[in-house]
């Protein structure tokens, strides 16, 4: 899924596995991992436009790790995790169990 305001993302979010996600380990199927991890990614980011979120505010990105299991992590500006937070709250109050 692509939208606008991707450049924003490499504004110093890149680091947040820590330091060993930047090896490639030869034999380890990181695109099989990422693959999994971007269908999930792209769902979340349909659900957050459905609820009126831009993507350049806030978005879910596929990765992986260094064992090759997919990674999706939310990425954005803090106002935008709060408004996410107050959405996700109201659901939580509202139903009582989200599950």
């Amino acid at each position: 899924m692509t939208g606008a305001g991707e450049g924003w993302l490499s504004d110093g979010l890149d680091d947040v596995a820590g330091v060993e996600s930047g090896l490639w380990v030869c034999g380890v199927d990181y695109v099989g991992g990422w693959r999994s991890a971007r269908e999930s990614a792209d769902r979340l980011n349909r659900a957050l436009l459905g609820a009126g979120f831009e993507l350049s505010a806030v978005r879910a990105v596929a990765s992986a790790d260094e064992a090759g299991r997919g990674v999706v992590r939310l990425a954005g500006w803090p106002e935008a995790a709060c408004r996410l937070a107050v959405v996700l709250e109201a659901f939580a109050d509202r139903d009582g169990d989200a599950w």
